[in-house]
């Protein structure tokens, strides 16, 4: 819709407060900060909700891999296995390990820990682990005995490099008086950070020969992880995968095993976008109540208008610019902000928990140890499109009333 300079000057001076106008101007006010702030917060939540799912599904994949085969017990003669895997269509990368659970002990602190063993050539090729060594190195588990921890776990238990680490596995040696836990002590070879809580926190790496003799697996592994091309596109290869399997063995995918985590965060990233709409359209409904109040106290100016030829469009145009101006600007300077905030986010978080001196973002809690945020294009337009649409639907109303204004009526009342 093109405007004349006369609607487009006349809808401005409209907008500007006037003697006996200060409560419109002020719900008017209300109705610009309540799209700004709505679509500040919802691009500032969306790129929040998106940064935890790529990061967390990023390291997720990082150190899981996107398809496991696994077996009730041990895989032996997993060589000619490796070798038909690695010439699926679509697989990338395929690595045997040995994994169990363990009681991790040392300077008086214990916790359970999950341990994996892994060929020291395919630990290198984990780049969330490899890249991120903040001690040692993993050259050294090369050696016997010697475990690579996490950084949270380091701190927790007071270890660095060459710290002694005690591992005491539930399946032992059977004796006449029953079980006794296997305790063997390894010597802490490289501290990493992958910066995800739980992996940082009970992650311990040791050597693929090192765990088989520590979980007793012989020559065999307990499960293969496999790497693909596109990780989305994993189940559409798990039909040609499974096929290559021995009996007793089955393939489980990242999205089997971590379906109800994932599908939650999709879940609440709707639910907050629903939430917060709530706020755009609340301010939609300010701006209904600014321009009704503006037509009330421009009747007469209306009918004025129309005498001198004004037709009902341009009156409809007028009140139309008018309150598509507020959604305009609002909804411009919120999507600022919002981009703004969000992409200086773990920033302004650190900058809070300075001058507050609390902890606003929880490791422990969030998983990730630093709060992430991802811009995506398509959702910044989407709200920005939701901010113009609700402020137009807005104006319609007001604006159609105004032009129904009759010039007789309005003149004869004044």
């Amino acid at each position: 819709m093109m405007f004349s300079p006369v609607e487009r000057l006349i809808a401005r001076r409209y907008l500007r407060p006037t003697k006996g106008e200060g409560f419109i101007s002020l719900v008017a006010g209300f109705a610009f900060l309540g799209i700004a702030l709505g679509v500040g917060t919802l691009i500032v939540v969306m790129a929040v909700m998106n940064g935890f799912r790529f990061e967390l599904l990023s390291r997720v994949l990082g150190v899981n891999g996107h398809a496991t085969v696994i077996s009730q017990g041990p895989i032996v003669d997993y060589q000619p296995l490796l070798d038909r895997l690695a010439e699926a269509p679509g697989v990338e990368l395929v690595l045997p390990y040995v994994e169990g659970q363990v009681m991790a002990s040392a300077n008086g602190a214990a916790s359970g820990a999950l341990v994996r063993g892994l060929r020291i050539e395919d630990l290198e090729q984990r780049p969330f682990i490899a890249d991120n060594v903040l001690a040692g190195s993993l050259d050294r588990l090369a050696g016997e005995n010697v475990a690579a921890i996490g950084v949270r776990m380091a701190q927790r238990m007071g270890l660095r490099v060459g710290s002694p680490l005690q591992l005491i596995s539930p399946k032992g040696t059977a004796t006449g008086i029953g079980m006794i836990p296997k305790v063997v002590t390894f010597t802490v070879g490289a501290v990493f950070e992958i910066g995800m809580y739980e992996y940082d926190n009970s992650f311990v790496y040791l050597s693929l020969a090192d765990a088989q003799r520590y979980f007793q697996t012989g020559e065999g592994v307990t499960a293969i992880e496999l790497e693909v091309h596109h990780p989305d596109q994993v189940g559409d290869l798990r039909p040609g995968i499974e096929q290559l399997l021995p009996p007793g063995t089955q393939l489980l995918t990242w999205q089997q095993v971590n379906s109800h985590f994932f599908n939650a965060l999709l879940v609440e990233r709707n639910v907050m976008f629903l939430i917060l709409t709530l706020i755009v359209l609340v301010a939609a409904f300010n701006i209904i109540t600014g321009l009704t109040m503006l037509v009330r106290s421009k009747t007469r100016d209306i009918a004025v208008l129309r005498s001198m030829g004004a037709t009902k469009g341009n009156i409809l145009s007028i009140f139309l610019l008018a309150g598509t101006a507020i959604g305009l600007v609002g909804t411009g300077l919120g999507a600022v902000l919002g981009i703004s905030f969000a992409a200086n986010i773990d920033a302004i978080r650190l900058f809070l928990e300075r001058i507050t001196g609390t902890e606003l973002f929880a490791a422990e809690i969030r998983f990730l140890s630093q709060m992430p945020a991802r811009i995506e294009t398509g959702d910044v337009v989407s709200v920005v499109l939701m901010g113009l649409v609700l402020s137009l639907l807005a104006t319609l109303y007001p604006s159609f009333r105004a032009a129904a204004t009759d010039p007789v009526e309005a003149l004869r009342h004044e």
